[in-house]
């Protein structure tokens, strides 16, 4: 009983994470170092930066993400 149960859960997990598009997706990757894998559940580059400091890694827009200027291309307010 308790695998059928697991079992039914991940599949519903696998189902949720699967039904995501691109335009719902977060902005941002983390690369980390060493092969470590990395993240792409950030909506700003501060949010990405904070994940790598102190472990290594760098951050870059999600290629499966939505448009968004490029960072440094904000203009500022006057």
């Amino acid at each position: 009983m308790r695998s059928r149960f697991a079992g039914t859960t991940l599949a519903a997990v696998t189902l949720v994470f699967a039904a995501g598009t691109g335009a719902d997706a977060a902005a941002w990757c983390a690369y980390y170092s060493d092969n470590a894998g990395n993240n792409c559940g950030f909506y700003t580059i501060e949010q990405c930066q904070a994940a790598v400091s102190g472990v290594g890694g760098y951050c870059a827009p999600n290629p499966e993400g939505p448009e968004h200027p490029a960072a440094g291309t904000r203009r500022k307010a006057r």
